[in-house]
C-alpha cells in the first residue's frame, strides 16, 4: 500500500499581502487663526507706532530706573505688601474658623465682618481710617496706650489697617473654601484617634486644604502688591508716590508713570514665578501629574518642532 504524500513547494505558497503604505497626516488648516493672528499683530504694531510717534522722552525711564527714591518706593511697596498679607492671612484663618464654628455668636460676627469689608471699596476704607481724627481726638486704651489720634494714626498705620483688614475678609472666604474641600471623614478619623479639634485642624485639615488655598492666595499677593498704589491717596510714600514726585519735579509725568509700571511688572513677574513653584510644591501627593516647569515647557516645544510631521501606521 502506497501513501501519496503531497508536498507543497514554494510555488504553492500563497503570495503575502502587500505592506500598507505609510499614512501621511495632513494637518487641518485653520484660516480663522491666521486672520486673528494677523489682526492681533496689526493692532500691536499700531499701538507701538503710536507711542513711538508720541512726545515721550524714553531716555528718562532708564535714567531714573535706579533712582534712590524709586528704590525706596520699591522697598516700601514690598514691605507694605508683606505686612498687609500677613495680617490678611492670619485674620482670614481666624475668621474662617469662626465662620465654620457651631457657635452662632462667633459665626455671626465673622459673617458681619466679611460682609462689611467685602462690600465697601478699599479706597473708601483707607479714607475712613485716615479721617477718623475728625471723630476722635485721642486714642485711649487705658493703662496700655494713650496718645493723640493724629500722632497715632500715621499714614503707614492707615495703609496697613486699610489693606490688611480688607484682605482678611477675602482670605477668610479662601480659607473657608479650602477647609470645606477636605472630606469630613478625615476629621472624624482624627477625633477617633484621640486628637483634639485644634490639633486635627493643624496636622490633618490645613495641610490638605493648602492645595486649594495656595493658588488664590498667590493671586491675592499679586493683587495686594498692585493695590498698595492706592495708599498714595492717604499721603503714604511708596513706589507710585515717589514716581509722581519725580515726574512733577522733572516734568516727565508720563515717563515716571511708565517707570512705575515697569517696576510693578518686574515685581509681579517674580511673584508669579514664586507662586508657580509654591503651587507645584503643594501639588505633590495628589493623583495628578505635577505641572511642567517653564524649562520643561520650552524643552517640550523645542522637541515638538524638531519632530518630522506626519505619522507611520
Amino acid at each position: 500500500m502506497t501513501t501519496d504524500i503531497s508536498k507543497k513547494g514554494p510555488e504553492d505558497t500563497p503570495p503575502s499581502s502587500p505592506r500598507p503604505e505609510a499614512i501621511k497626516a495632513i494637518p487641518v488648516r485653520h484660516f480663522g487663526r491666521y486672520v486673528a493672528a494677523i489682526l492681533a499683530i496689526g493692532a500691536l504694531g499700531a499701538i507701538v507706532y503710536a507711542f513711538a510717534q508720541g512726545d515721550i522722552n524714553w531716555n528718562a525711564i532708564p535714567d531714573n530706573f535706579f533712582d534712590e527714591r524709586i528704590l525706596k518706593g520699591v522697598r516700601e511697596t514690598l514691605l507694605l505688601t508683606f505686612l498687609s498679607m500677613l495680617i490678611g492671612v492670619v485674620g482670614g484663618i481666624l475668621l474662617s474658623v469662626m465662620r465654620l464654628s457651631k457657635n452662632p455668636v462667633t459665626s455671626s460676627i465673622a459673617w458681619f465682618y466679611i460682609w462689611f469689608f467685602r462690600g465697601t471699596p478699599v479706597l473708601v476704607q483707607l479714607f475712613i481710617w485716615f479721617n477718623l481724627g475728625f471723630v476722635f481726638d485721642t486714642i485711649n486704651l487705658g493703662p496700655v496706650y494713650k496718645d493723640e489720634w493724629s500722632d497715632f494714626m500715621t499714614p503707614f498705620l492707615t495703609a496697613l489697617l486699610g489693606l490688611g483688614l480688607n484682605e482678611a475678609a477675602y482670605m477668610a472666604e479662601i480659607c473657608r473654601a479650602g477647609l470645606l474641600s477636605v472630606d469630613e471623614g478625615q476629621t472624624e478619623a482624627s477625633h477617633a484617634l484621640g486628637m483634639s479639634h485644634g490639633k486635627t485642624l493643624r496636622r490633618v485639615v490645613l495641610p490638605q486644604a493648602m492645595r486649594v488655598i495656595v493658588p488664590p492666595t498667590g493671586n491675592e499677593v499679586i493683587n495686594m502688591l498692585k493695590t498698595t498704589s492706592l495708599v498714595a491717596a492717604v499721603q503714604y510714600f511708596e513706589l507710585l508716590r515717589y514716581a509722581q514726585d519725580i515726574g512733577t519735579s522733572s516734568g516727565a509725568t508720563v515717563e515716571a508713570l511708565l517707570l512705575a509700571a515697569t517696576w510693578y511688572l518686574i515685581m509681579t513677574s517674580v511673584l508669579s514665578v514664586g507662586q508657580f513653584y509654591l503651587e507645584r510644591y503643594y501639588a505633590r501627593g495628589s493623583s495628578r501629574a505635577l505641572p511642567p516647569t517653564p524649562f520643561q515647557k520650552i524643552k517640550a516645544n523645542m522637541l515638538s518642532l524638531s519632530r518630522p510631521r506626519g505619522g507611520v501606521a
